[in-house]
């Protein structure tokens, strides 16, 4: 019963939410398509000004993967990170994550593929993507689109704060599986 309950309440969320807001806006006599339209170009000037950010981003990402750096990082940690329980398939997701869920999302999916759903190392993946931000990526998205260009902390936080992740992910499934 409880599972239909929240099936309908997912179904039915933002078709509901769509109309209490026309039905407010109506109400308050708002030019709702004039409204929606300055938005939207809005929008699309932000989507403008983030463009570099972006750019910035993938060549980094790309230069990351092509390079191999992330791999010889990979062995090179693999040793201390065993006594830790942490297997080497998740130490590219450990690099990469900061930078692009979409890049962290590649390389789950290869050691999801490669290994199996059922190992450890893959579960221990899948709860690093979850646990973990994309610091960069908001950091050059969110403060490029409101033109911050001094990071002070936000950076350093951001990066502690997908290390405590990781080390949360990696005990959570030491303690599960």
């Amino acid at each position: 019963m409880f599972q239909l309950i929240m099936n309908i309440i997912s179904l039915w969320a933002l078709p509901a939410i769509i109309i209490i807001i026309l039905t407010l806006g109506l109400g308050r006599k708002v030019p709702l398509y004039e409204t929606f339209t300055d938005g939207a170009k809005d929008g699309f000037k932000v989507a403008i000004n983030i463009i570099p950010y972006l750019v910035a981003i993938i060549i980094g990402i790309s230069m990351f993967r092509a390079s191999g750096i992330i791999e010889m990082l990979a062995r090179s940690l693999n040793p201390i990170l065993a006594h830790f329980n942490i297997p080497a398939d998740t130490i590219p997701i450990m690099f990469v994550r900061s930078l692009s869920g979409s890049a962290a999302l590649g390389v789950f999916s290869d050691i999801a593929h490669n290994l199996g759903p059922n190992e450890y190392a893959t579960k221990v993946a899948a709860v690093m993507v979850g646990s973990s931000e994309t610091t960069f990526y908001v950091l050059a998205v969110y403060f490029g689109a409101v033109g911050i260009s001094k990071l002070r902390y936000a950076l350093i936080v951001g990066l502690l704060a997908d290390l405590i992740g990781i080390v949360a992910a990696v005990s959570v499934c030491n303690l599960m599986f």
